[in-house]
């Protein structure tokens, strides 16, 4: 018997549709995360993308646990001397409550080439509206 490899032109992708709202951070990216990288699919491959498209809507309220609200910190350096910046969750969600989800993700996702391809599959929108009906996304529930 051999063994199933998916090839690049073999694959099909599905839009799905993910509703952030009351949501927990980190048990939403661990669910997201799979399916961006095709996990859930019996066609799995590691070295081909075999994920589906995802779109999360409602970032702005999705929630986290314990103190992290008070506590969470995302830091990022500017590449200039002293640039070691830091911004809290609570000032991350009042801003950019998008970035916050995406990155949830992107730390769940592979560290090379194909998580990168896999991240822009990801799109997520602030409010319950999004702009890919052409799509037609199937809303999935994915707990």
């Amino acid at each position: 018997m051999k063994t199933f490899m998916a090839k690049k032109g073999d694959i099909e992708s599905k839009w799905l549709l993910v509703d952030a709202d009351g949501r927990v951070l980190g048990r939403l990216a661990s669910k997201i995360a799979p399916i961006l990288m095709g996990k859930n699919k019996p066609t799995y491959t590691p070295h081909v993308d075999t994920g589906d498209h995802v779109i999360v809507v409602n970032a702005e309220k999705v929630k986290v646990t314990g103190k992290k609200a008070q506590d969470k910190e995302y830091d990022y350096y500017t590449h200039y001397p002293g640039g070691h910046k830091y911004v809290s969750f609570a000032d991350m969600m009042a801003r950019k409550p998008e970035k916050v989800i995406e990155l949830a993700v992107r730390r769940m996702l592979p560290k090379n080439k194909l998580g990168r391809k896999m991240l822009k599959k990801l799109k997520v929108h602030r409010g319950p509206e999004h702009d890919h009906n052409a799509q037609k996304p199937e809303n999935i529930e994915l707990f």
